[in-house]
């Protein structure tokens, strides 16, 4: 039995609002409502300085949209407006949310038992390996075409690989590796990753339009990446990519601080403030003991197509001294290059459309340094768990 937009508004209006002054629909505190595969998404603004009193009315609204026929459960957050917000003021109404197409989205379903994990305390996830994500400070410096081509570089050495984009608001694997379509679930409860060029791959453009922007708050951004990482059928997989969104925020902390990840790259380009940028995530990796694996220097230099020359258009050797200063592993230099830049865009990244060109070895390097990085980090965690001897 489907359930309608309209049908969850209904209920939602018999909910009283805070300190029962209307009810939070015709209150405007009622984001957009999401519904996919029977289970209903929507988050509740309140003011940021009563947000833990109001856990009442959030599960009242829990409760309601559960009772409907058709509901398989409901996943409702909270969210709390700063001070200066407009929260502390008389609650003004706003237009009746409005429902995203419904999409197929899973539920929980047993897989095979996820790998011990070393993060203290983070859960694994059932059938991957290990876990990479890959981020930058600041957005434009290349970080999706880093990650795509690191994740067939792995490939490329061996390893069974996936793709996690976990850039909620800019997805951008589907047009990167040329995927379309909505992926489709295992038995009604789990999705089942899209496939191209050897990889399973997982992207909320695969589950909205292209053009359809998302205007989540942070609790439902964290509630898409936590089903997209631990609800899809991933496994078996020796390593997961996961592209991480650009910058510092909510989204990559809490991604930092509960997936129990093997390690990070930094990708940034020479010049001194993608540098500033970059330090900064590499810091905040550190301040939630994920271990860095390396930088990588993308658009590091232009070499020019008719005469060879080279150009370093954003300076040269940044990120290499950085690493450096840092005591980081340097994991190379990509080239400023038409070619990877065409393939991009054209769906087939460099290390699938020119596999022998020299772009290609660039990056299968990468990952080969990428992962002896990883394999040292589980060794150096291995042996500094102490071992009990009874003598």
């Amino acid at each position: 039995m489907s359930v309608s937009k309209e049908t969850v508004i209904e209920r939602l209006k018999t909910v009283n609002g805070p300190d029962f002054t209307g009810n939070i629909v015709d209150l405007g505190l009622v984001s957009e409502i999401f519904i996919a595969d029977s289970k209903v998404f929507f988050s509740i603004t309140v003011p940021a300085a009563r947000a833990q009193e109001m856990e009442p009315l959030r599960a009242a609204a829990e409760r309601v949209v559960k009772a409907i026929p058709g509901v398989a459960s409901a996943v409702v957050a909270l969210t709390a407006e700063k001070k200066g917000g407009g929260m502390e003021a008389p609650v003004r109404p706003r237009p009746a949310p409005q429902a995203a197409p419904p999409h197929p989205t899973p539920q929980a379903a047993p897989q095979r038992p996820a790998p011990a994990s070393h993060s203290h305390g983070k859960r694994g996830v059932p059938g991957i390996d290990a876990i990479i994500a890959v981020a930058s400070g600041k957005g434009g410096v290349g970080k999706s075409t880093t990650a795509v081509n690191l994740a067939l570089g792995l490939a490329a050495n061996g390893l069974n690989v996936g793709v996690l984009d976990a850039d909620i608001y800019g997805p951008s694997m589907p047009r990167l590796l040329n995927i379309h379509g909505r992926p489709q679930t295992v038995d009604g409860k789990v999705l089942r990753p899209m496939q191209n060029y050897g990889l399973k791959v997982m992207s909320m453009g695969f589950l909205v339009d292209e053009e359809t922007p998302m205007i989540w708050r942070g609790p439902m951004v964290m509630s898409a990446l936590t089903q997209m990482l631990r609800e899809v059928e991933w496994g078996p997989l020796d390593v997961l990519v996961v592209d991480m969104p650009p910058g510092t925020g909510d989204a990559q902390l809490t991604m930092a601080q509960q997936v129990p990840l093997a390690g990070a790259v930094i990708v940034s380009t020479p010049q001194d403030l993608a540098l500033i940028d970059a330090r900064k995530g590499l810091n905040m990796f550190k301040k939630v003991d994920v271990p860095v694996l390396g930088i990588v220097e993308n658009m590091s230099y232009f070499l020019a197509p008719d005469t060879g020359k080279r150009y370093d258009i954003f300076g040269h050797g940044g990120a290499r001294r950085e690493a450096e200063r840092l005591g980081v592993t340097f994991l190379g230099e990509v080239p400023l290059e038409m070619g990877i830049r065409e393939s991009s865009d054209a769906g087939s990244p460099v290390v699938v459309a020119k596999p022998d060109g020299a772009e290609a070895k660039i990056y299968r390097d990468i990952a080969k340094k990428v992962w002896d990085r990883v394999q040292e980090e589980r060794g150096a965690s291995e042996a500094a768990v102490p071992s009990i001897v009874f003598e």
